[in-house]
Protein backbone atom coordinates (compact mmCIF):
# COMPACT_ATOMS: atom_id res chain seq x y z
CA UNK A 1 0.00 0.00 0.00
CA UNK A 2 1.24 3.45 -0.90
CA UNK A 3 2.28 5.94 1.81
CA UNK A 4 2.02 9.65 1.04
CA UNK A 5 3.29 12.95 2.32
CA UNK A 6 0.88 15.87 2.53
CA UNK A 7 1.86 17.35 -0.83
CA UNK A 8 1.19 14.01 -2.53
CA UNK A 9 -2.16 13.63 -0.79
CA UNK A 10 -3.26 17.11 -1.85
CA UNK A 11 -2.30 16.29 -5.43
CA UNK A 12 -4.38 13.11 -5.31
CA UNK A 13 -7.36 15.11 -4.06
CA UNK A 14 -6.84 17.77 -6.73
CA UNK A 15 -6.67 15.25 -9.56
CA UNK A 16 -9.70 13.38 -8.23
CA UNK A 17 -11.73 16.57 -8.12
CA UNK A 18 -10.55 18.28 -11.32
CA UNK A 19 -10.10 15.32 -13.64
CA UNK A 20 -12.59 12.83 -12.23
CA UNK A 21 -15.31 15.12 -10.91
CA UNK A 22 -14.97 13.57 -7.46
CA UNK A 23 -16.14 16.49 -5.33
CA UNK A 24 -14.88 17.20 -1.84
CA UNK A 25 -18.33 16.61 -0.34
CA UNK A 26 -18.30 13.05 -1.73
CA UNK A 27 -14.97 12.43 0.00
CA UNK A 28 -16.31 13.74 3.31
CA UNK A 29 -19.49 11.68 2.95
CA UNK A 30 -17.50 8.52 2.33
CA UNK A 31 -15.28 9.29 5.33
CA UNK A 32 -18.43 9.61 7.43
CA UNK A 33 -19.90 6.33 6.24
CA UNK A 34 -16.68 4.31 6.42
CA UNK A 35 -15.59 5.80 9.73
CA UNK A 36 -18.94 5.15 11.43
CA UNK A 37 -18.97 1.57 10.18
CA UNK A 38 -15.49 0.92 11.62
CA UNK A 39 -16.37 2.53 14.94
CA UNK A 40 -19.54 0.48 15.28
CA UNK A 41 -18.09 -2.87 14.26
CA UNK A 42 -14.66 -2.69 15.87
CA UNK A 43 -14.94 -0.28 18.80
CA UNK A 44 -18.46 0.01 20.16
CA UNK A 45 -18.79 -3.77 20.22
CA UNK A 46 -15.91 -3.82 22.74
CA UNK A 47 -17.00 -0.90 24.93
CA UNK A 48 -20.46 -1.20 26.38
CA UNK A 49 -22.27 1.89 27.76
CA UNK A 50 -20.00 4.21 25.81
CA UNK A 51 -20.27 7.95 25.28
CA UNK A 52 -18.95 9.16 21.92
CA UNK A 53 -17.46 12.64 22.11
CA UNK A 54 -16.31 14.24 18.86
CA UNK A 55 -13.73 17.04 19.11
CA UNK A 56 -14.23 19.28 16.08
CA UNK A 57 -11.80 21.78 14.61
CA UNK A 58 -12.51 24.53 12.09
CA UNK A 59 -11.22 22.88 8.90
CA UNK A 60 -11.97 19.85 6.74
CA UNK A 61 -10.78 17.44 9.41
CA UNK A 62 -13.60 18.82 11.55
CA UNK A 63 -15.99 18.32 8.63
CA UNK A 64 -14.91 14.68 8.43
CA UNK A 65 -15.52 14.33 12.16
CA UNK A 66 -19.04 15.74 11.92
CA UNK A 67 -19.83 13.41 9.02
CA UNK A 68 -18.71 10.44 11.10
CA UNK A 69 -20.78 11.69 14.05
CA UNK A 70 -23.86 12.00 11.81
CA UNK A 71 -23.47 8.47 10.44
CA UNK A 72 -22.84 7.06 13.93
CA UNK A 73 -26.10 8.70 15.03
CA UNK A 74 -27.91 7.19 12.04
CA UNK A 75 -26.71 3.78 13.20
CA UNK A 76 -28.50 4.33 16.49
CA UNK A 77 -25.68 5.55 18.73
CA UNK A 78 -25.50 8.78 20.68
CA UNK A 79 -22.84 11.26 19.59
CA UNK A 80 -21.95 14.65 21.00
CA UNK A 81 -19.73 17.14 19.16
CA UNK A 82 -17.72 19.87 20.85
CA UNK A 83 -16.69 22.74 18.56
CA UNK A 84 -13.43 24.48 19.36
CA UNK A 85 -14.14 27.47 17.12
CA UNK A 86 -17.13 29.68 16.48
CA UNK A 87 -19.32 28.60 13.57
CA UNK A 88 -18.62 31.81 11.64
CA UNK A 89 -14.90 31.02 11.44
CA UNK A 90 -15.26 27.51 10.03
CA UNK A 91 -14.79 26.24 6.46
CA UNK A 92 -17.72 26.10 4.05
CA UNK A 93 -17.69 22.32 4.07
CA UNK A 94 -17.75 22.26 7.86
CA UNK A 95 -20.72 24.65 7.91
CA UNK A 96 -22.64 22.28 5.61
CA UNK A 97 -21.71 19.24 7.72
CA UNK A 98 -22.65 21.07 10.90
CA UNK A 99 -26.12 21.82 9.55
CA UNK A 100 -26.65 18.18 8.56
CA UNK A 101 -25.25 16.84 11.84
CA UNK A 102 -27.68 18.93 13.88
CA UNK A 103 -30.56 17.85 11.66
CA UNK A 104 -29.67 14.19 12.22
CA UNK A 105 -29.65 14.60 15.99
CA UNK A 106 -25.99 15.09 16.81
CA UNK A 107 -25.75 17.21 19.97
CA UNK A 108 -23.40 20.14 19.27
CA UNK A 109 -21.81 22.49 21.82
CA UNK A 110 -19.22 25.26 21.56
CA UNK A 111 -16.38 24.81 24.02
CA UNK A 112 -14.22 27.76 25.00
CA UNK A 113 -12.28 26.52 28.03
CA UNK A 114 -11.12 23.22 29.46
CA UNK A 115 -13.49 23.41 32.44
CA UNK A 116 -16.49 22.91 30.15
CA UNK A 117 -15.06 19.65 28.84
CA UNK A 118 -14.04 18.49 32.32
CA UNK A 119 -17.50 19.29 33.69
CA UNK A 120 -19.33 17.38 30.98
CA UNK A 121 -17.09 14.31 31.16
CA UNK A 122 -17.42 14.16 34.94
CA UNK A 123 -21.12 13.46 34.46
CA UNK A 124 -20.54 10.47 32.14
CA UNK A 125 -20.97 7.18 33.97
CA UNK A 126 -19.73 4.80 31.28
CA UNK A 127 -16.75 4.64 28.95
CA UNK A 128 -15.73 7.81 27.15
CA UNK A 129 -14.62 7.37 23.57
CA UNK A 130 -13.05 10.51 22.13
CA UNK A 131 -13.00 11.03 18.36
CA UNK A 132 -10.27 13.53 17.53
CA UNK A 133 -11.08 15.71 14.50
CA UNK A 134 -9.41 18.92 15.61
CA UNK A 135 -6.58 19.47 13.15
CA UNK A 136 -5.71 16.52 10.93
CA UNK A 137 -2.65 16.83 8.71
CA UNK A 138 -2.99 20.60 8.44
CA UNK A 139 -1.82 21.29 12.00
CA UNK A 140 0.38 24.33 12.54
CA UNK A 141 2.62 24.00 15.56
CA UNK A 142 2.73 25.03 18.28
CA UNK A 143 -0.93 24.74 19.26
CA UNK A 144 -2.60 27.12 21.70
CA UNK A 145 -2.34 26.56 25.45
CA UNK A 146 -6.06 25.77 25.54
CA UNK A 147 -5.65 22.97 23.00
CA UNK A 148 -2.65 21.60 24.88
CA UNK A 149 -4.93 21.42 27.95
CA UNK A 150 -7.48 19.53 25.85
CA UNK A 151 -4.80 17.11 24.68
CA UNK A 152 -3.74 16.45 28.27
CA UNK A 153 -7.31 15.85 29.36
CA UNK A 154 -8.08 13.47 26.50
CA UNK A 155 -4.89 11.48 26.96
CA UNK A 156 -5.54 11.09 30.69
CA UNK A 157 -9.28 10.40 30.67
CA UNK A 158 -10.20 8.59 27.46
CA UNK A 159 -11.29 4.96 27.52
CA UNK A 160 -10.41 4.80 23.83
CA UNK A 161 -9.25 7.49 21.42
CA UNK A 162 -9.83 7.58 17.67
CA UNK A 163 -8.12 10.14 15.45
CA UNK A 164 -9.38 10.97 11.99
CA UNK A 165 -6.50 10.98 9.49
CA UNK A 166 -3.80 11.77 12.08
CA UNK A 167 -3.66 12.55 15.82
CA UNK A 168 -3.99 16.30 16.40
CA UNK A 169 -0.62 17.83 17.13
CA UNK A 170 1.35 15.42 14.89
CA UNK A 171 2.86 16.83 11.70
CA UNK A 172 1.62 14.87 8.70
CA UNK A 173 4.96 14.74 6.89
CA UNK A 174 7.42 14.25 9.73
CA UNK A 175 5.51 12.77 12.67
CA UNK A 176 7.04 15.59 14.74
CA UNK A 177 5.22 17.17 17.70
CA UNK A 178 5.93 20.19 19.84
CA UNK A 179 5.40 19.20 23.42
CA UNK A 180 2.12 17.30 23.30
CA UNK A 181 -0.26 15.59 20.89
CA UNK A 182 -3.26 13.29 21.00
CA UNK A 183 -2.24 9.71 21.70
CA UNK A 184 -4.62 7.63 19.59
CA UNK A 185 -5.57 4.01 20.00
CA UNK A 186 -6.79 3.99 16.40
CA UNK A 187 -6.15 6.30 13.47
CA UNK A 188 -8.61 6.27 10.58
CA UNK A 189 -6.52 7.13 7.52
CA UNK A 190 -8.39 8.96 4.78
CA UNK A 191 -7.51 7.31 1.45
CA UNK A 192 -3.92 6.40 2.27
CA UNK A 193 -1.63 6.27 5.32
CA UNK A 194 0.49 9.38 5.85
CA UNK A 195 4.26 9.44 6.20
CA UNK A 196 4.00 11.09 9.62
CA UNK A 197 2.47 7.91 11.06
CA UNK A 198 5.80 6.15 10.75
CA UNK A 199 8.38 8.78 11.68
CA UNK A 200 9.56 10.52 14.85
CA UNK A 201 6.80 10.84 17.50
CA UNK A 202 4.10 9.69 15.10
CA UNK A 203 5.24 6.08 15.46
CA UNK A 204 4.09 5.93 19.09
CA UNK A 205 1.01 8.17 18.79
CA UNK A 206 -1.04 6.81 15.85
CA UNK A 207 -1.96 3.49 17.48
CA UNK A 208 -3.53 0.97 15.11
CA UNK A 209 -4.15 2.25 11.59
CA UNK A 210 -7.30 1.53 9.59
CA UNK A 211 -7.24 2.82 6.02
CA UNK A 212 -10.61 4.04 4.76
CA UNK A 213 -11.20 3.56 1.04
CA UNK A 214 -13.17 6.69 0.32
CA UNK A 215 -13.50 6.51 -3.46
CA UNK A 216 -10.27 7.88 -4.93
CA UNK A 217 -9.43 6.38 -8.37
CA UNK A 218 -7.18 3.35 -8.01
CA UNK A 219 -4.49 4.69 -10.35
CA UNK A 220 -3.93 7.63 -8.01
CA UNK A 221 -3.35 5.31 -5.06
CA UNK A 222 -0.78 2.93 -6.52
CA UNK A 223 1.99 5.18 -7.87
CA UNK A 224 4.60 6.95 -5.73
CA UNK A 225 7.78 5.60 -4.15
CA UNK A 226 6.84 4.93 -0.50
CA UNK A 227 4.90 1.83 0.52
CA UNK A 228 3.97 -0.39 3.44
CA UNK A 229 5.83 -3.68 3.10
CA UNK A 230 3.51 -6.58 2.29
CA UNK A 231 3.90 -10.12 1.03
CA UNK A 232 2.72 -9.01 -2.43
CA UNK A 233 5.90 -6.91 -2.72
CA UNK A 234 8.23 -9.91 -2.31
CA UNK A 235 6.57 -12.51 -4.50
CA UNK A 236 8.80 -14.01 -7.20
CA UNK A 237 6.96 -16.89 -8.92
CA UNK A 238 10.21 -18.24 -10.36
CA UNK A 239 11.90 -18.77 -6.98
CA UNK A 240 9.91 -21.77 -5.79
CA UNK A 241 12.11 -24.43 -4.17
CA UNK A 242 12.80 -27.55 -6.21
CA UNK A 243 11.99 -30.67 -4.18
CA UNK A 244 14.45 -32.66 -6.33
CA UNK A 245 17.40 -30.31 -5.79
CA UNK A 246 20.55 -31.06 -3.80
CA UNK A 247 22.23 -28.77 -1.29
CA UNK A 248 24.38 -27.03 -3.93
CA UNK A 249 21.27 -25.58 -5.55
CA UNK A 250 20.34 -23.81 -2.33
CA UNK A 251 23.65 -22.03 -2.02
CA UNK A 252 26.60 -21.75 0.32
CA UNK A 253 26.48 -18.78 2.71
CA UNK A 254 29.59 -17.47 4.45
CA UNK A 255 29.16 -15.72 7.82
CA UNK A 256 32.12 -13.64 9.01
CA UNK A 257 32.29 -12.16 12.49
CA UNK A 258 32.75 -12.95 16.14
CA UNK A 259 35.42 -11.56 18.46
CA UNK A 260 36.27 -11.96 22.12
CA UNK A 261 32.98 -12.33 23.99
CA UNK A 262 30.92 -11.74 20.84
CA UNK A 263 30.98 -15.08 19.06
CA UNK A 264 27.32 -15.53 19.97
CA UNK A 265 26.42 -12.89 17.39
CA UNK A 266 28.09 -14.95 14.67
CA UNK A 267 26.52 -18.16 15.95
CA UNK A 268 23.02 -16.70 15.76
CA UNK A 269 23.59 -15.22 12.29
CA UNK A 270 24.92 -18.50 10.90
CA UNK A 271 22.16 -20.60 12.46
CA UNK A 272 19.55 -18.18 11.14
CA UNK A 273 21.07 -18.43 7.65
CA UNK A 274 20.98 -22.22 7.75
CA UNK A 275 17.38 -22.40 8.94
CA UNK A 276 16.09 -20.19 6.12
CA UNK A 277 16.77 -23.17 3.86
CA UNK A 278 20.38 -22.51 2.81
CA UNK A 279 22.12 -25.57 1.44
CA UNK A 280 25.39 -25.01 3.31
CA UNK A 281 26.53 -22.39 5.81
CA UNK A 282 30.08 -21.71 6.94
CA UNK A 283 30.86 -19.59 10.00
CA UNK A 284 34.34 -18.11 10.27
CA UNK A 285 35.72 -16.08 13.18
CA UNK A 286 39.09 -14.71 14.23
CA UNK A 287 41.60 -17.48 14.99
CA UNK A 288 41.81 -16.82 18.79
CA UNK A 289 38.00 -17.10 19.08
CA UNK A 290 37.67 -20.26 16.99
CA UNK A 291 37.29 -22.64 19.95
CA UNK A 292 34.85 -20.30 21.68
CA UNK A 293 32.70 -20.35 18.55
CA UNK A 294 32.94 -24.14 18.24
CA UNK A 295 31.69 -24.59 21.79
CA UNK A 296 28.49 -22.70 20.93
CA UNK A 297 27.74 -23.69 17.34
CA UNK A 298 25.37 -26.38 16.11
CA UNK A 299 27.05 -29.23 14.20
CA UNK A 300 25.26 -28.57 10.89
CA UNK A 301 27.21 -25.33 10.36
CA UNK A 302 30.65 -25.66 8.78
CA UNK A 303 33.48 -23.67 10.34
CA UNK A 304 36.63 -21.76 9.52
CA UNK A 305 38.89 -19.14 11.06
CA UNK A 306 40.37 -15.81 10.07
CA UNK A 307 44.12 -15.49 10.63
CA UNK A 308 45.22 -12.43 12.55
CA UNK A 309 48.25 -12.31 10.25
CA UNK A 310 47.03 -10.34 7.22
CA UNK A 311 49.80 -11.85 5.06
CA UNK A 312 47.87 -15.14 5.23
CA UNK A 313 44.70 -13.65 3.78
CA UNK A 314 45.29 -14.04 0.01
CA UNK A 315 44.03 -17.63 -0.02
CA UNK A 316 40.95 -16.59 1.95
CA UNK A 317 40.23 -13.76 -0.47
CA UNK A 318 40.78 -16.04 -3.46
CA UNK A 319 38.26 -18.53 -2.12
CA UNK A 320 35.53 -15.95 -1.52
CA UNK A 321 33.76 -16.54 -4.80
CA UNK A 322 32.99 -20.17 -4.06
CA UNK A 323 30.25 -18.81 -1.81
CA UNK A 324 26.78 -17.75 -2.90
CA UNK A 325 26.39 -14.94 -0.37
CA UNK A 326 28.37 -13.34 2.45
CA UNK A 327 27.29 -11.68 5.67
CA UNK A 328 29.98 -9.82 7.55
CA UNK A 329 29.79 -7.91 10.79
CA UNK A 330 28.02 -9.76 13.64
CA UNK A 331 30.45 -9.45 16.56
CA UNK A 332 33.33 -8.65 14.18
CA UNK A 333 34.95 -5.95 16.43
CA UNK A 334 35.77 -2.35 15.60
CA UNK A 335 39.41 -2.73 14.71
CA UNK A 336 41.71 -1.79 11.85
CA UNK A 337 41.87 -5.47 10.96
CA UNK A 338 38.06 -5.69 10.86
CA UNK A 339 37.93 -2.66 8.57
CA UNK A 340 40.51 -4.25 6.25
CA UNK A 341 38.53 -7.51 6.09
CA UNK A 342 35.28 -5.71 5.32
CA UNK A 343 36.86 -3.79 2.45
CA UNK A 344 38.45 -6.97 1.08
CA UNK A 345 35.04 -8.67 0.98
CA UNK A 346 33.39 -5.72 -0.75
CA UNK A 347 36.19 -5.39 -3.29
CA UNK A 348 36.67 -9.07 -4.12
CA UNK A 349 33.35 -10.91 -3.74
CA UNK A 350 31.09 -10.75 -6.79
CA UNK A 351 27.89 -11.89 -5.11
CA UNK A 352 25.40 -10.39 -2.65
CA UNK A 353 26.84 -9.02 0.58
CA UNK A 354 25.03 -8.24 3.84
CA UNK A 355 26.85 -5.64 5.95
CA UNK A 356 25.77 -5.69 9.60
CA UNK A 357 26.86 -4.26 12.94
CA UNK A 358 30.66 -3.83 13.16
CA UNK A 359 31.13 -4.10 9.39
CA UNK A 360 29.16 -0.83 9.26
CA UNK A 361 30.87 0.63 12.32
CA UNK A 362 34.35 0.32 10.80
CA UNK A 363 33.38 2.19 7.63
CA UNK A 364 32.71 5.87 6.94
CA UNK A 365 30.44 7.13 4.19
CA UNK A 366 32.69 9.92 2.92
CA UNK A 367 35.81 7.74 2.90
CA UNK A 368 34.29 4.57 1.54
CA UNK A 369 31.35 5.40 -0.73
CA UNK A 370 33.31 4.46 -3.87
CA UNK A 371 33.70 0.92 -2.57
CA UNK A 372 29.93 0.53 -2.82
CA UNK A 373 29.34 2.30 -6.11
CA UNK A 374 32.09 0.32 -7.88
CA UNK A 375 30.73 -3.10 -6.86
CA UNK A 376 29.18 -5.10 -9.68
CA UNK A 377 26.94 -6.98 -7.26
CA UNK A 378 24.19 -5.94 -4.85
CA UNK A 379 24.83 -4.96 -1.23
CA UNK A 380 22.49 -4.43 1.70
CA UNK A 381 23.37 -2.59 4.91
CA UNK A 382 21.38 -3.27 8.09
CA UNK A 383 22.16 -0.46 10.57
CA UNK A 384 20.19 0.58 13.60
CA UNK A 385 19.87 4.31 14.20
CA UNK A 386 23.17 4.63 16.08
CA UNK A 387 25.15 2.79 13.41
CA UNK A 388 23.45 4.78 10.66
CA UNK A 389 24.22 8.15 12.28
CA UNK A 390 27.89 7.24 12.84
CA UNK A 391 28.33 5.89 9.32
CA UNK A 392 26.81 9.00 7.74
CA UNK A 393 28.19 11.42 10.36
CA UNK A 394 24.79 12.97 11.01
CA UNK A 395 23.10 14.04 14.23
CA UNK A 396 21.18 11.20 15.89
CA UNK A 397 18.26 13.43 16.87
CA UNK A 398 17.93 14.72 13.31
CA UNK A 399 17.95 11.14 12.04
CA UNK A 400 15.10 10.31 14.42
CA UNK A 401 13.12 13.26 13.10
CA UNK A 402 13.80 12.70 9.38
CA UNK A 403 14.71 9.02 8.92
CA UNK A 404 13.26 8.58 5.45
CA UNK A 405 14.97 11.67 4.05
CA UNK A 406 18.35 10.59 5.41
CA UNK A 407 17.77 7.03 4.21
CA UNK A 408 16.99 8.19 0.68
CA UNK A 409 20.08 10.42 0.69
CA UNK A 410 22.30 7.49 1.69
CA UNK A 411 20.83 5.07 -0.86
CA UNK A 412 21.33 7.64 -3.61
CA UNK A 413 24.98 8.07 -2.67
CA UNK A 414 26.00 4.41 -2.44
CA UNK A 415 23.46 2.71 -4.75
CA UNK A 416 22.81 -0.04 -2.20
CA UNK A 417 19.79 -1.22 -0.29
CA UNK A 418 19.68 -0.05 3.33
CA UNK A 419 17.50 -1.41 6.13
CA UNK A 420 17.23 1.14 8.93
CA UNK A 421 16.07 -0.88 11.91
CA UNK A 422 13.66 0.33 14.58
CA UNK A 423 10.05 -0.02 15.84
CA UNK A 424 9.23 1.05 12.30
CA UNK A 425 11.90 -0.37 10.00
CA UNK A 426 12.58 1.55 6.79
CA UNK A 427 13.86 -0.34 3.76
CA UNK A 428 15.44 1.93 1.16
CA UNK A 429 16.10 0.27 -2.19
CA UNK A 430 18.44 1.24 -4.99
CA UNK A 431 15.47 1.67 -7.35
CA UNK A 432 14.35 4.67 -5.28
CA UNK A 433 11.48 2.97 -3.45
CA UNK A 434 11.15 3.02 0.33
CA UNK A 435 9.19 0.36 2.20
CA UNK A 436 7.91 0.84 5.75
CA UNK A 437 7.65 -2.18 8.03
CA UNK A 438 5.66 -1.01 11.04
CA UNK A 439 5.24 -3.80 13.61
CA UNK A 440 6.43 -2.60 17.04
CA UNK A 441 7.40 -5.52 19.26
CA UNK A 442 9.26 -4.85 22.51
CA UNK A 443 10.21 -8.52 22.69
CA UNK A 444 12.64 -7.84 19.84
CA UNK A 445 14.45 -5.17 21.86
CA UNK A 446 17.07 -7.67 22.95
CA UNK A 447 20.62 -8.53 21.98
CA UNK A 448 21.15 -10.63 18.88
CA UNK A 449 17.88 -9.89 17.08
CA UNK A 450 19.75 -7.84 14.47
CA UNK A 451 22.22 -10.70 13.97
CA UNK A 452 19.29 -12.99 13.22
CA UNK A 453 18.04 -10.57 10.56
CA UNK A 454 21.51 -10.47 8.97
CA UNK A 455 21.58 -14.26 8.86
CA UNK A 456 18.09 -14.49 7.39
CA UNK A 457 19.03 -12.08 4.60
CA UNK A 458 22.28 -13.85 3.77
CA UNK A 459 20.66 -17.28 3.81
CA UNK A 460 17.82 -16.24 1.52
CA UNK A 461 20.11 -14.33 -0.86
CA UNK A 462 22.40 -17.34 -1.16
CA UNK A 463 19.47 -19.38 -2.46
CA UNK A 464 19.06 -17.10 -5.49
CA UNK A 465 21.65 -18.30 -8.07
CA UNK A 466 20.82 -15.51 -10.55
CA UNK A 467 22.35 -12.98 -8.16
CA UNK A 468 25.81 -14.20 -9.26
CA UNK A 469 24.88 -14.92 -12.87
CA UNK A 470 26.61 -12.32 -15.05
CA UNK A 471 24.48 -13.39 -18.01
CA UNK A 472 21.51 -11.79 -16.28
CA UNK A 473 21.29 -8.02 -16.44
CA UNK A 474 22.19 -6.07 -13.33
CA UNK A 475 18.69 -4.57 -13.24
CA UNK A 476 17.11 -8.03 -13.18
CA UNK A 477 19.50 -9.16 -10.48
CA UNK A 478 18.62 -6.12 -8.40
CA UNK A 479 14.92 -6.87 -8.80
CA UNK A 480 15.40 -10.38 -7.40
CA UNK A 481 17.72 -9.00 -4.73
CA UNK A 482 15.20 -6.40 -3.55
CA UNK A 483 12.35 -8.90 -3.42
CA UNK A 484 14.50 -11.29 -1.41
CA UNK A 485 15.58 -8.57 1.02
CA UNK A 486 11.91 -7.66 1.55
CA UNK A 487 11.08 -11.31 2.18
CA UNK A 488 13.83 -11.44 4.78
CA UNK A 489 12.51 -8.40 6.62
CA UNK A 490 8.99 -9.86 6.67
CA UNK A 491 10.26 -13.25 7.87
CA UNK A 492 12.17 -11.56 10.68
CA UNK A 493 9.09 -9.58 11.77
CA UNK A 494 6.77 -12.57 11.60
CA UNK A 495 9.17 -14.70 13.64
CA UNK A 496 9.20 -12.03 16.33
CA UNK A 497 5.40 -11.96 16.30
CA UNK A 498 5.11 -15.73 16.64
CA UNK A 499 7.75 -15.79 19.39
CA UNK A 500 5.84 -13.14 21.35
CA UNK A 501 2.64 -15.17 21.00
CA UNK A 502 4.36 -18.35 22.08
CA UNK A 503 6.40 -17.29 25.10
CA UNK A 504 5.66 -13.62 25.74
CA UNK A 505 7.80 -10.57 25.08
CA UNK A 506 9.75 -10.63 28.33
CA UNK A 507 11.03 -14.16 27.85
CA UNK A 508 12.00 -13.67 24.21
CA UNK A 509 15.61 -13.94 23.06
CA UNK A 510 17.09 -13.77 19.59
CA UNK A 511 17.11 -17.57 19.48
CA UNK A 512 13.34 -17.51 20.07
CA UNK A 513 12.96 -16.03 16.58
CA UNK A 514 14.96 -18.86 15.02
CA UNK A 515 12.83 -21.39 16.88
CA UNK A 516 9.78 -19.92 15.12
CA UNK A 517 11.18 -20.13 11.57
CA UNK A 518 9.19 -23.28 10.84
CA UNK A 519 5.86 -21.52 11.46
CA UNK A 520 7.07 -18.32 9.77
CA UNK A 521 8.04 -19.89 6.47
CA UNK A 522 5.00 -22.14 6.36
CA UNK A 523 2.84 -19.05 6.79
CA UNK A 524 4.78 -17.05 4.20
CA UNK A 525 4.75 -19.84 1.65
CA UNK A 526 1.02 -20.29 2.13
CA UNK A 527 0.41 -16.58 1.54
CA UNK A 528 2.68 -16.56 -1.52
CA UNK A 529 0.89 -19.58 -3.01
CA UNK A 530 -2.44 -17.77 -2.63
CA UNK A 531 -1.05 -14.76 -4.49
CA UNK A 532 0.50 -16.82 -7.31
CA UNK A 533 -2.14 -19.49 -7.74
CA UNK A 534 -5.20 -17.87 -6.17
CA UNK A 535 -5.58 -20.82 -3.82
Amino acid sequence: MRIVDIKEMKEIERLAQEECGFEERLIVENVGSKGASIIESKILSRFQSSELIFLIGRGNNGADGLAVARHVTSLGHNARAFLFFGEDSTSDELKAQLKMAKAFGVKVNLIEDIDQLVSYCSQVSGNIIFVDAIFGTGVRLPMSNFLYEVVDFVNNNSSYTISIDIPSGVEGDTGFIQGKAISADLTLAVGLPKQGYYEADGVRLVGDVEVMRVGFPRELLTSGNKFLLNVEDVVDPSSKRDKFADKKVFGHTLCLGGSHGLTGALVMASQAALKTGAGVVTAATWEPQYQEMMDRLIPEVMTGYLPLDISKWPRLIKDLNKYSSVVIGPGLARSTRARRLTLEVLNNFDGPVVLDADAINVLKLEEDKNVFTLRNAPTVLTPHFGEFSRFCNIDYADLERRPVQHLQNLVEQINCSVILKGPCTYMGLSDGNVFFNYHPNDGMATGGVGDVLAGILAGLLGQEPELKDKNISLSERYKVFNQTVGLGVLAHTMSGHFAAEKIGVRAMTASSLIDCFSKTFQELEGQIDKIIYGE
